[in-house]
């Protein structure tokens, strides 16, 4: 019997490497900051309307015509929760160079509510639940890992993406570059 499932085993862990190999050449996991979209719009973001920590609705193309920086988080999620303190810090940073951060919770309403009441946040968030997993996809976070950020330029193009926990000075020397 260990004659006969040998070989079976062998093609078995060989179909196995093979489908994990053409999935990485063709979706490949990208390191935390590295860039994942080359998508030259906003993939609808600008179109939507979202409510904020307060649960009052608000259109996302209030950000249109300056540099726009779209954090997708969760309260769930260490690393984003982690940043957010910096990232809080480097808006106010930002404001004087008309250049904007926001938020964009994958998360309850109550849970974004809760955590927004609790923590000094100097940036506006917004609540898009689990839709916010399907728009950061359309953005290019083709694995929807968390946390998610997206540099737009003043025209609402894509810039930049960056999976995983921010580097701030990457992130500087990108919004230098516009």
């Amino acid at each position: 019997m260990k004659k006969n499932l040998s070989p079976v085993l062998i093609l078995a862990i060989s179909f196995m490497l093979g489908g994990a190999y053409v999935g990485y050449k063709f979706h490949g996991t990208p390191s935390a900051g590295e860039n994942v979209t080359s998508k030259p719009s906003s993939g609808g973001l600008f179109e939507q309307q979202l409510p904020d920590a307060s649960g009052v609705s608000q259109p996302l193309s209030r950000w249109r015509g300056k540099p726009l920086i779209v954090n997708f988080w969760a309260t769930w999620c260490a690393p984003c929760v982690e940043e957010m303190p910096e990232l809080s810090a480097f808006q106010t940073e930002l404001h004087a160079k008309d250049i904007q951060l926001i938020g964009i919770g994958v998360d309850s309403a109550e849970n974004i509510r809760n955590f927004s009441s609790k923590y000094r946040i100097s940036y506006p968030l917004y609540i898009a639940g689990a839709n916010g997993v399907e728009l950061s996809r359309q953005l290019g976070n083709l694995n929807g890992g968390l946390p998610f950020t997206v540099l737009f330029d003043k025209n609402g193009t894509v810039v930049r993406t960056y999976l995983g926990r921010l580097h701030l000075e990457q992130l500087r020397s990108d919004l230098a570059a516009l």
